[in-house]
């Protein structure tokens, strides 16, 4: 089941939402349930018994319907009860590792019809989600707050350790020092601290109203990343390649958690090189430093890479070989001709000051 139904499901159940408190209203009676969100084909063919109602959905609703056997059957937007009191019968054949009925009724029927299933354990107290193979306990928020917390201060070091890879790359673009090395350090702080933000967001969802503050922090942190994991691609790809910068993307964030940390699988994933080839030369288009002058259109910026082909170049070019360029005239030339050389100079001297 792909992780974007998991985050969907972890949305309507989060704290604020109606359906989060019809569950809470359950476990504080302590009477248990078995909800399924959606309802189709598959799951009206292993349901028999029970009654239809077909009536909006309300806390208090769901709350007294739990208190009889049977599941209770939420349209896929839990804004309606369907039915009540459904005896499930999934396919017994289908494998689960749970031992109690109601929690192996819901895994099977997760697993059996694609339609997020919810279990509340009236004995330990706890609310189970079955997302086709996955199954995800909720916490309660204030655990989840504490441990969201621990990865934000995590996530703020690596954004530190982020930027200063990037500045030093940047130096290093200016003087044409670059390796394979340094770029792979940079795209490999890149990821983690993409892989650290999405674990973040997911706490985020589950913490629905109470985690206002935190996707705040969070925005502030991982602002502008996506976007410069693109330019790192693109500026090291061979020109012309720009169809493959989302395989390479894909390709580093399939990268398990010990390949991130190694630099030669990263270079691999960036298709620049490998372990015996770090310390190699090589030259970026300019799209990085290209991306930091103001009002600079796209369009604008592609003219000027494909034109020169290298940073260097960029970097050399005169006023009139700039308004060579289509669509570059005398004052936006001198726009990207001073913006390049602050960024030159500001580069250097944060390198060496």
């Amino acid at each position: 089941m792909a992780v974007a139904d998991l985050r969907t499901t972890l949305s309507s159940v989060a704290p604020g939402t109606p359906l989060r408190e019809g569950l809470e209203r359950i476990m504080r009676g302590r009477t248990g349930a078995l909800i399924v969100i959606g309802h189709d084909r598959v799951v009206e063919s292993i349901s028999t018994g029970g009654f239809a109602l077909d009536v909006p959905f309300t806390a208090t609703g769901l709350r007294e319907l739990a208190k009889m056997d049977g599941a209770i059957i939420l349209d896929s937007s839990a804004s309606h009860i369907l039915r009540a009191a459904v005896h499930l019968m999934p396919d017994p054949s289908i494998p689960t590792t749970e031992s109690g009925t109601r929690h192996r009724t819901a895994e099977r029927v997760a697993r059996q019809t694609g339609i997020p299933v919810i279990s509340v354990s009236a004995s330990m107290h706890t609310i189970a989600l079955y997302v086709g193979d996955t199954r995800y306990v909720l916490e309660d928020p204030t655990a989840v707050v504490s441990r969201a917390n621990q990865a934000l201060q995590t996530l703020e070091r690596y954004r530190t350790r982020l930027d200063e890879v990037s500045d030093a790359l940047s130096a290093l673009e200016v003087e044409d020092l670059v390796t394979v090395r340094d770029v792979t350090a940079v795209a490999q702080r890149l990821e983690m601290v993409r892989r650290i933000s999405d674990e973040i967001d997911t706490y985020v969802l589950e913490l629905g109203s109470d985690g206002r503050l935190l996707a705040l922090q969070l925005n502030e942190l991982v602002g502008g990343v996506d976007t410069e994991r693109t330019l790192v691609v693109r500026d090291y790809l061979p020109a012309g390649a720009d169809e493959q910068v989302e395989e390479v993307l894909a390709s580093l964030e399939a990268l398990d958690s010990q390949q991130v940390l190694d630099l030669g699988t990263v270079a691999e994933a960036l298709q620049i090189g490998d372990t015996n080839s770090l310390d190699a030369s090589v030259s970026p288009h300019g799209y990085r430093l290209l991306a930091r002058i103001p009002r600079l259109p796209a369009s604008v910026v592609e003219r000027l890479i494909t034109h020169f082909g290298t940073l260097q170049r960029l970097l050399a070019a005169s006023l009139d070989d700039l308004q060579a360029v289509d669509g570059v005239g005398d004052l936006r030339a001198r726009g990207v001709r001073d913006g390049l050389s602050r960024l030159a100079e500001s580069s250097i001297l944060e390198r060496y000051v």
